[in-house]
């Protein structure tokens, strides 16, 4: 979904490792632990925020794209996209431009997307092309 290659993940919270405060990050990073705090990502270039099964994360994130498989507690703000893979556990409103959710993930809040957004889906349905 970018337009320029996707971001190398730099940094990594690794499980175990438990983080309180909040974070400004550059490129991507990986989440496998657990965090209180806001996850934010530096903005004018590309981001991509992953947190895995093992991570939690009590706060705000704000990334272009971003993977969840673990828990968030807060409102998510994916400026590009959102993956929401199928264990991933949401309590909060989730702000997105485009967003893929499989079977399985929850979320408790409400789906918001960006107005305005000129991003386009990245699947055909079967359906269109009758």
């Amino acid at each position: 979904m970018f337009k320029k290659k996707q971001p190398p993940i730099k940094s990594l919270i690794a499980q175990g490792s438990q983080i309180s405060g909040n974070m400004k990050f550059t490129d991507g990073l990986r989440v496998d632990g657990a965090v209180a705090g806001n996850l934010r990502a530096t903005e004018d270039e590309p981001s991509l925020l992953v947190i895995s099964e093992s991570a939690s994360i009590v706060g705000e994130i704000h990334a272009d794209h971003i993977i969840i498989n673990g828990t968030v507690k807060g409102p998510i703000h994916a400026g590009v996209m959102l993956e929401l893979q199928p264990k991933a556990r949401i309590e909060g409103d989730v702000h997105y431009a485009a967003l893929e959710m499989h079977q399985g993930a929850l979320v408790a809040g409400q789906l918001r997307p960006l107005l305005g957004a000129d991003v386009k889906p990245a699947l055909k349905l079967a359906a269109n092309n009758a």
